[in-house]
């Protein structure tokens, strides 16, 4: 499948910044079922350049706005092809070590409350308690927009029962990572099927390790392995070490953040447009 995508990120400064230093990470993952036909990245309509692939197997490239101004716009566009395979993400280089993904963080770190979740936990094979440790955080944590902030942990999300597709994949990360199973945070974009659940934000799932099949991918809000509906952005310990924009502003005052994504099937007509560009 060929998916378009524009992703829009606006960050505004109620003083006007002196400076704003920018990581990003931006740039589809490739690896053997994902591909960039056309992608494009910049800031301030200065195109983004130097991309590198970091010890995750994600593009990754810096941007410096110098000041003062009022604001910064970060745009993203282009065409995916995606292929599906079962949830697998195979092809990415495995320059980090598994145990690496067994580090717990604030935003998954280990309770009272997720150890009972994660001892709930049972499958005829580790494959089958992923899928249950996935339907079971699905459940645990009722899809709720607005009900946990961006600081909250899988086990706060836990408590209250309710979060985002944020809190949920922490949920689900925190209680595999005790049961001694690599996983990672994902940030992405998703396709859904109706227009009334069309993605404006970006999407986040979890990826654990599988023995013999390598990493797979676990979208916990929606209760599936991941397809080619979705476009793998990049990964990390948890939501704050995933990060798609991540920086430093100087002499900003308060910082107001608009985020707007859209995604839809590629069409030709649109593909052969961006070839133009």
């Amino acid at each position: 499948m060929k998916l378009s995508v524009h992703h829009t990120t606006i960050q505004s400064y109620a003083t006007g910044a002196q400076r704003v230093a920018l990581r990003l990470r931006l740039v589809p993952t490739r690896f053997a079922t994902q591909s960039c036909e056309e992608w494009k990245v910049s800031v301030n309509d200065e195109p983004v350049a130097d991309w590198l692939r970091n010890s995750a197997g994600d593009d990754e490239s810096y941007s410096l706005v110098n000041g003062p101004t009022q604001l910064v716009k970060i745009e993203a566009h282009g065409i995916v092809h995606v292929d599906s395979d079962h949830g697998m993400i195979k092809g990415l280089p495995k320059t980090l070590p598994l145990g690496f993904y067994l580090t717990s963080t604030p935003r998954t770190e280990i309770d009272d409350i997720l150890k009972d979740f994660a001892s709930s936990l049972s499958g005829s094979s580790q494959l089958d308690l992923l899928h249950n440790a996935s339907h079971s955080a699905r459940s645990a944590v009722t899809y709720a927009p607005g009900a946990t902030e961006w600081e909250t942990s899988g086990s706060q999300a836990l408590a209250l029962g309710k979060g985002v597709c944020q809190d949920q994949a922490h949920v689900f990360i925190a209680a595999v990572r005790h049961l001694n199973i690599p996983a990672r945070y994902v940030v992405g974009y998703y396709l859904a099927g109706g227009e009334e659940d069309a993605l404006h934000e970006t999407h986040a799932w979890a990826e654990a390790w599988v023995d013999d099949l390598g990493w797979v991918g676990f979208d916990v809000t929606n209760g599936v392995c991941v397809t080619d509906h979705y476009v793998r952005l990049c990964s990390g310990l948890d939501a704050h070490d995933a990060a798609p924009i991540r920086g430093s502003v100087f002499g900003a005052g308060e910082i107001a953040v608009d985020a707007e994504v859209s995604i839809s099937e590629a069409a030709g007509k649109e593909i052969a447009q961006m070839q133009q560009q």
